[in-house]
């Protein structure tokens, strides 16, 4: 049933536990009531939306478990009154993309949580505010590639990120960019050996770690063939331009020679 309890009363609490309530939505006065609240669990409820007044006054709130539900997105400013969480969860949710604006003013958050939602793409800079992010889950999603940009973004001393159990298609720039990541001193992929090619479907289910040298060979292989072939034809422009000059010059040669020797005695 919907839970419809009074909050005034909860001015003083510090944890709350409303999983496994059937919760839809929150109230929308629901985070004024509770401004000493630091740990949040709704775990286990059918909430398919969240509005940012309803998290707006939780300014001590440091642990927010949002896991087991039916969100669809998360949009811009709907934690913008969290200044102080460090733990959120919301994995087991049918997120699609992580918005940019999504994680604003959320400079104290340690551990996100997103692994097991349908998570297709990144925008570029929505890490960006999370200047203490130590541990991102993004297991089990649908993340087929990804930018550099996105995790560089990322400043604290070690980030710890899982990538396994997406349908990775394995190419060049794919092995480009977990190379990057790799070669980055406060990055870590801990995962990055099971992490499996989906596409192209001759490496359906092999490691990335095992193949991401060879990747890069077909294309590199192309390049060379291009420039060889381009190097070949600038070179034989030239030698048939040297020919043609010396043809040239010696037909000059043999006319001034004729016109010397048919020239009448003066």
């Amino acid at each position: 049933a919907q839970c419809v309890c009074a909050f005034f009363s909860l001015s003083f609490l510090e944890k709350l536990d409303l999983s496994w309530n059937k919760l839809k939505t929150l109230p929308v006065d629901f985070s004024s009531s509770l401004p000493a609240l630091k740990e949040l669990r709704l775990e286990h409820n059918i909430l398919h939306y969240l509005s940012g007044y309803s998290l707006e006054f939780l300014d001590n709130m440091e642990k927010l478990d949002l896991s087991y539900n039916k969100l669809v997105s998360v949009g811009p400013g709907v934690f913008r009154g969290l200044s102080r969480l460090r733990q959120l969860y919301l994995h087991n949710n049918k997120l699609t993309v992580v918005q940019h604006g999504s994680l604003d003013m959320l400079p104290g958050l340690e551990v996100l949580q997103l692994s097991n939602n349908n998570i297709s793409q990144i925008d570029t800079d929505a890490l960006a505010p999370l200047y203490s992010l130590a541990v991102l889950d993004l297991e089990g999603n649908n993340l087929h590639n990804l930018k550099f940009k996105t995790f560089i973004s990322l400043h604290t001393t070690a980030t710890h990120i899982q990538l396994s159990g997406n349908p990775w298609s394995c190419d060049c720039e794919l092995h480009r960019v977990f190379s990057k990541i790799l070669h980055v001193r406060h990055l870590h992929i801990d995962d990055y050996r099971n992490v499996t090619c989906q596409d192209p479907p001759q490496l359906m289910g092999a490691s990335l770690a095992w193949v991401d040298s060879q990747l890069c060979v077909a294309e590199t292989a192309t390049v060379l063939v291009i420039t060889v072939t381009m190097l070949v034809t600038v070179v034989a422009a030239l030698v048939m331009a040297e020919r043609n000059r010396k043809r040239n010059r010696g037909k000059n040669w043999d006319t001034e020679s004729q016109t010397q020797t048919h020239s009448p005695p003066s």
